[in-house]
């Protein structure tokens, strides 16, 4: 059975408390309906500038400080092109989050087309994680996430982050170092029974990844097909965020595996941050050798945790 649509008057009563929200632009378009091509969530802006990473049309859009920043800190008439884009790609919803106030030009015309604009002051990458959580409920089985999907070690392997992070620069570097690519910027994901997630390459991108300065690389021709897969089951996220993201929304050392619902199944994350100097392939390699020990009941934490207890045990204070 086909989902219903959604409507961006019930988005938006649905989170009005949670995410603080508020109606800036567009109320006339509060019963406008959209459909399942608004789980196929983006961020619009410079870093996302690209043969593949563009403004997709009809998905919802989430601006956050990067790209009001991108809009404005330009000429007036460079502003009002960039505002015009993003307007005309009829995004069923757009979101200014991280407390960023909305262009003037952006309420206009928003306001003139009718595009539901919602702001808070929640991070742009909460705001993602919980629409997008949200609408994948409601349109149920299949899913669309930006990043990259690769088979390393046999495991399927989801790389997301924030923009500008080196995303696909990182797939280049663990497919160089014997590990397959599945898909690039866009992955489509589905929910086969109620405990697999399997993910896979639209057909339009197969085989393809971009690199910022390349270009298009066919992997599959560069590497050859074994540096390929048509498809994997996706068992684990590996997120790449900035030091002041680590540090604002994440433990050091979490007590117990991080877990990202997708498509109602829970999927294990870790969480890398990205700095120079850092080898983050092999941070990722070692992030799922440690996921596959954990799989197999080896908790590193928790073997820590008792040989802790035993060394205060046998060492009591004086007190």
């Amino acid at each position: 059975m086909k989902p219903t649509a959604i409507s961006a008057d019930v988005l938006f009563e649905d989170f009005r408390q949670k995410l603080g929200l508020q109606w800036a632009a567009g109320q006339g378009a509060s019963e406008r309906h959209f459909d399942e091509v608004a789980v196929r969530m983006a961020r619009s802006g410079a870093d996302l500038v690209g043969y593949l990473n563009y403004i997709h049309p009809y998905r919802l859009q989430v601006l956050g400080e990067r790209e009001i920043a991108y809009l404005q800190d330009c000429e007036p008439a460079v502003t009002e092109r960039r505002i015009d884009r993003i307007v005309t790609l009829e995004p069923p919803v757009l979101v200014v989050a991280d407390g960023q106030t909305p262009p003037p030009s952006l309420l206009t015309l928003c306001e003139k087309a009718q595009i539901p604009l919602f702001m808070t002051d929640e991070s742009a990458a909460f705001v993602i994680d919980v629409f997008r959580a949200y609408l994948s409920k409601h349109f149920a089985d299949r899913l669309t996430l930006h990043g990259v999907f690769l088979d390393i070690l046999g495991m399927g392997v989801l790389i997301t982050g924030e923009s500008g992070l080196g995303k696909s620069e990182l797939g280049l570097e663990l497919i160089s170092r014997g590990h397959g690519l599945v898909a690039d910027d866009a992955v489509d994901l589905y929910r086969i029974n109620q405990t697999i997630i399997e993910g896979r390459c639209p057909a339009l991108l197969q085989n393809l990844l971009e690199v910022r300065g390349i270009g298009l690389l066919d992997i599959q021709a560069i590497f050859g097909e074994t540096a390929v897969r048509r498809k994997m089951r996706l068992k684990l996220i590996v997120h790449l965020v900035r030091k002041e993201t680590l540090e604002r929304d994440y433990e050091r050392l979490p007590h117990e595996p991080l877990i990202q619902d997708v498509l109602g199944i829970g999927v294990r994350k870790v969480v890398i941050q990205v700095v120079a100097g850092r080898n983050i392939a092999v941070l990722v390699e070692a992030a799922v050798r440690n996921t596959i020990l954990q799989l197999r009941g080896i908790d590193t934490y928790e073997k820590f945790v008792e040989r802790h207890r035993q060394a205060m045990s046998s060492n009591p204070s004086d007190d």
